[in-house]
C-alpha cells in the first residue's frame, strides 16, 4: 500500500525567464524565451511525492483571482489523491519571477507569497483529520510560521512523521526545529541556521552538530552537484549526487523533499530515501519549470545506473 503524505504549503504561479546570464542591476536583457507555470514549494513538494509513489494529500491557501483560477485548474489537473483549496480576497495569489541563466541553468527568484502568508487557525483547524491520518508530514517555511507551527503540533500528536524544509529561509525558534523529526536545510539555510559556511563535508557535519545541540533530531543539508549530508547525530552519511544535464535547477529541492517524504512514508529508511530522493532530483533538472517532471521509474534507471557504473 502506499503511504500517506499530507503537504501543507505554499502555492505560486511562476513565470520564468531564461537568459544567458543574470542581469546587472539597471540592465535590461533579452530573454530567449519565457514561460508560465504552476509553483510554490508546497505544490511543488506535493507534486514530487505523488509521482514519487505516495497516497499525497495537499492542502494550500490562494486568492480570488485569476492566478487562483490558474492554481484550482492545475491543483486538480495534477491528480492529488486529495486536495485542500483554501481562499481568500484580502491578498494575491502567491507568485514568483524567475531567471534562469547560464550553460548550468541557475536561478534567481523573487517571490511575492501573497496568500500564503495568511493562513489561520480556524482554516487549519479545519485541515486536522487530513493531516491526523498522514504518515509523513511535510511542511516548508513559505507560509506563515502561525500555521506551520500548528500542523507540526498536530501531526506530532497523531505520531506522524515530520519533515521541515527550511526554505525560503524566515527564523524560526529553537523550540520549533526540535519539534521535526527530520530537519533538510540546503548549503545557504544550512548557514543562515548555524552561522557555519557550508563548503565541504566538514562544515556540513559542524553545522550539523550545531543543529542537534538545538534539539534537531535528524538533519539532512543538501549541497546541490556535492551532494548531501545525512546526520543522525553521532552517525552521518554521505548521500552522493547522482549525474545530471541541468536545464534548469528551479525545483530541484522540492523533488528531493518530496520524494524524501514519499519514500519515508511507503517505509524506507531515511538512507535509503535520500539516496533515492537524490536520483529523483537529478532527473528533475533535465525539465523546463519548478513543478516536477519525474517519475518513479526514471528515478529507480538513473540510481541503477549510477550505482552499477
Amino acid at each position: 500500500m502506499k503511504g500517506k503524505v499530507c503537504v501543507f504549503g505554499s502555492f505560486n504561479l511562476d513565470i520564468t525567464a531564461f537568459l544567458e546570464r543574470f542581469p546587472m542591476p539597471g540592465e535590461s536583457l533579452v530573454a530567449s524565451s519565457s514561460k508560465i507555470s504552476a509553483g510554490g514549494k508546497g505544490a511543488n513538494q506535493a507534486t514530487a511525492a505523488l509521482k514519487a509513489g505516495a497516497n499525497v494529500h495537499y492542502i494550500g491557501k490562494i486568492g480570488e483571482d485569476d492566478f487562483g483560477y490558474f492554481a484550482r485548474r492545475h491543483l486538480k489537473e495534477v491528480g492529488f489523491n486529495a486536495v485542500t483549496i483554501l481562499s481568500s480576497n484580502e491578498r494575491a495569489t502567491g507568485n514568483a519571477l524567475i531567471y534562469v541563466a547560464g550553460k548550468n541553468a541557475e536561478n534567481m527568484i523573487s517571490v511575492d507569497p501573497g496568500t500564503n502568508m495568511i493562513v489561520t487557525e480556524e482554516e487549519i483547524k479545519k485541515c486536522e483529520p487530513a493531516i491526523k491520518c498522514a504518515d509523513v508530514v511535510l511542511v516548508q517555511l513559505e507560509n506563515n510560521l502561525s500555521a506551520i507551527n500548528q500542523v507540526i503540533d498536530i501531526a506530532n500528536n497523531s505520531n506522524a512523521f515530520t519533515i521541515l524544509n527550511p526554505a525560503p529561509f524566515q527564523p524560526v525558534s529553537d523550540k520549533l526545529l526540535s519539534k521535526v523529526d527530520l530537519l533538510t536545510p540546503n548549503e545557504t539555510e544550512a548557514y543562515l541556521l548555524t552561522g557555519q559556511k557550508i563548503t565541504d563535508k566538514e562544515s556540513a557535519e559542524y553545522a550539523a552538530d550545531y543543529l542537534h545541540q538545538k534539539g534537531v533530531k535528524k538533519i539532512i543539508i543538501t549541497m546541490g552537484a556535492k551532494g548531501s549530508l545525512l546526520s543522525d547525530h553521532s552517525t552521518k552519511t554521505w548521500i552522493p549526487c547522482f549525474p545530471a544535464n541541468p536545464v534548469d535547477t528551479t525545483g530541484a529541492g522540492d523533488a528531493f523533499n518530496g520524494a524524501l517524504a514519499a519514500q519515508i512514508a511507503n517505509g524506507q529508511n531515511i538512507k535509503q530515501a535520500a539516496l533515492f530522493s537524490s536520483a529523483f532530483a537529478a532527473v528533475s533538472v533535465e525539465y523546463i519549470g519548478a513543478a516536477c517532471m519525474t517519475t518513479y521509474q526514471q528515478a529507480i534507471e538513473r540510481m541503477n545506473k549510477f550505482i552499477s557504473n
